[in-house]
């Protein structure tokens, strides 16, 4: 499936405030924790416990809540689909790394391993 302009825009303009709770509840319902959640957040923002909370408390967009995000430099592992959409073949950086985000959530939910979830290299 190929994102439109107009689904780029519209998850843009999404406050993440407003799919937070969806994420907490999703990892809830199937036994992960809320700090489970917040290490994989975490990971690929690299936004602490503070920071996460004063931008959900601000309402920020997508936009900007990636805007001050610093990804993890092994975000680029993570592949397959999500909501329909193939992460690889996702041309629009910002839809590229909140489909990042709800694939990172998903196999949360789904009961992976941490260190599978992370991306943990190899030595």
């Amino acid at each position: 499936m190929k994102a439109t302009p107009e689904h780029n825009e519209r998850i843009a303009k999404m406050a993440f405030a407003s799919v937070y709770p969806h994420y907490v509840t999703k990892v809830e319902k199937k036994g992960r924790t809320k700090a489970e959640l917040h290490e994989v957040i975490t990971w690929l923002t690299g936004f602490d416990e503070n920071r996460l909370q004063e931008l959900i408390n601000q309402k920020v967009t997508f936009e900007d809540f990636f805007r001050h995000a610093q990804i993890n430099p092994n975000a680029h592992l993570i592949k397959g689909v999500i909501c329909g959409y193939r992460i690889e073949e996702i041309d629009n950086a910002l839809t590229r790394k909140v489909r990042y985000l709800d694939k990172l959530v998903d196999e949360l939910a789904k009961g992976r391993k941490m260190d599978k979830i992370l991306r943990a290299q190899k030595k």
